[in-house]
């Protein structure tokens, strides 16, 4: 791991950033704050999930906010499945950058539900994490296990990865 992508937190040296975010793809810090980060397509959200009092914001604006309106729903997945009564006593604030829209979306749900398994992990106990864990898992594997598919580059001799120019003998 090179030395860029090492933090100093206080004292011990924690390693294995994404290079896409400031952050690591999963820290835990001493005050009940766990970091995780997910990517879907070039979209990356680092998600901080802290005790609270049940706050979920995204870069700063509270989830309700979350534009277009058709892709909310996407976004409120992770709560909708696992309940209302287990964000009760957990805030999380989330930072997206790069990506479209829908990929952002993706991002944020998954970002979601890794930092509240993650923080049960930690925090709570190790069963109850199982048990959300295999809840999300039923419901749809995107939400915990990243998508690997990523855009494929272009090439010569054509206008995208596949397509090539119509050939021409006269």
């Amino acid at each position: 791991m090179p030395e860029s992508q090492s933090v100093q937190v206080f004292g011990n040296t924690l390693a294995g950033g994404c290079g896409k975010c400031d952050f690591l793809d999963f820290v835990i810090l001493p005050f009940n704050l766990v970091l995780p980060a997910f990517r879907k397509k070039t979209a990356t959200a680092c998600a901080f999930a802290k005790q609270g009092r049940g706050l979920i914001k995204v870069n700063g604006q509270p989830i309700e906010n979350i534009e277009p309106e058709c892709l909310r729903l996407k976004a409120f997945e992770p709560v909708l499945i696992l309940g209302q009564d287990k964000f009760a006593n957990l805030d999380i604030r989330i930072r997206v950058k790069g990506g479209g829209m829908t990929a952002q979306i993706y991002a944020i749900r998954s970002a979601i539900a890794k930092s509240i398994v993650a923080y049960y992990a930690k925090y709570v106990d190790e069963s109850s994490k199982n048990e959300l864990r295999a809840t999300l898992m039923a419901y749809d594997r995107n939400l915990l296990v990243a998508d690997p598919r990523r855009r494929e580059p272009k090439k010569y001799g054509g206008r995208g990865a596949r397509a090539r120019f119509q050939k021409s003998y006269r």
